[in-house]
């Protein structure tokens, strides 16, 4: 059994069977990964794949399990690698981040030039997605860490610390009726159409679960993943806003008037996540601290040794998270 054979049983699962494009993905050729795959099996004495002819057409239960396997072995020959680099050139290498729009516009841009300034050898890497997306990238290994608010508790094989909470704001335009209300109420709002995140994504959760706690039943007129689009759709006037406070910027955001909604809605945790049994270089860590300063490398290094989540909540249990 070669470490080349399961690279390529992995890789052959990851493009849906088409054997032609994980040969063009892996620079070889298909005949090649095809023999490859044949021989494993053979020593296996089971078979990976179903076949109709020379096609794949399935993975087969033992190839599920097989698969399941040699991912992990996979994973763990990476991360000896990396212990290996890290020891060979602890400041070069390469860090992958995945989340929203919102955190990358408003909460890394200071934590990413910080940390280019003292990595400038480790190249950086930025995946947007949905919640669910990023954490699934950081699930089956494509990204280092995932950042996000929803979604990540669903997934049970990823490491989750809490960074900070936050809140949210009504932005209106200056000449709005609700610029003369002194103190907000969710009657209030839901007497216009808003304009608000999509479903999943920043919080929106916390949100729908506020009015529906007080039986009010908002006209919600249109949905963005992008706080930046959601305030332009303000701007033309077709409804009030509900955004995380961080995405409002006084100095550029000057037209538009923010109105203070931490009192209407449960606060949310941004929470930053990374697979179980991901080994952490000495970049890493720095990163999780620039982001997030009550996670030193010692507090990370607790929550790894923990066994479940449960542990892991219980280190944070008296942590007064800041806000942003």
């Amino acid at each position: 059994m070669k470490l080349q054979q399961l690279r390529y049983i992995c890789e052959v699962a990851k493009h849906d069977l088409n054997v032609s494009a994980t040969a063009q993905s892996l620079y070889t050729s298909q005949p090649g990964i095809s023999k490859q795959i044949r021989l494993l099996e053979d020593e296996l004495g089971v078979e990976v794949f179903a076949r109709s002819g020379k096609h794949l057409t399935r993975v087969t239960t033992a190839g599920e399990a097989i698969l399941d396997v040699a991912n992990e072995i996979l994973k763990k020959v990476e991360s000896i690698k990396q212990v290996a680099q890290e020891f060979s050139d602890e400041r070069k290498g390469s860090l992958s981040v995945a989340t929203t729009h919102t955190q990358a516009r408003y909460a890394l841009p200071w934590t990413i030039s910080q940390f280019i300034k003292s990595y400038p050898d480790v190249s950086l890497h930025m995946h947007q997605g949905t919640p669910m997306q990023i954490s699934e990238m950081a699930a089956d290994g494509t990204v280092d860490f995932a950042i996000a608010t929803e979604a990540m508790a669903h997934f049970s094989d990823l490491i989750m610390m809490p960074c900070y909470r936050w809140n949210r704001s009504v932005v209106v335009p200056r000449d709005h009726p609700l610029c003369q209300v002194s103190k907000l109420s969710l009657k209030d709002v839901a007497a216009y159409p808003i304009v608000t995140y999509v479903f999943g994504f920043t919080g929106r959760s916390k949100l729908d679960d506020a009015f529906r706690r007080e039986g009010l039943d908002p006209k919600v007129i249109f949905t963005a993943v992008d706080s930046d689009v959601i305030k332009t759709y303000v701007r033309l006037k077709l409804g009030v806003g509900i955004i995380a406070t961080m995405a409002y910027e006084p100095d550029i955001d000057t037209d538009l008037v923010a109105l203070d909604a931490s009192h209407l809605f449960e606060a949310s945790t941004t929470r930053i996540g990374f697979r179980k049994g991901t080994f952490l270089r000495g970049y890493m860590y720095y990163f999780i601290q620039k982001f997030a300063p009550h996670l030193t490398e010692d507090v990370v290094k607790r929550v790894q040794a923990c066994s479940n989540r449960a542990e892991v909540d219980e280190i944070f249990a008296d942590q007064v998270l800041p806000v942003m």
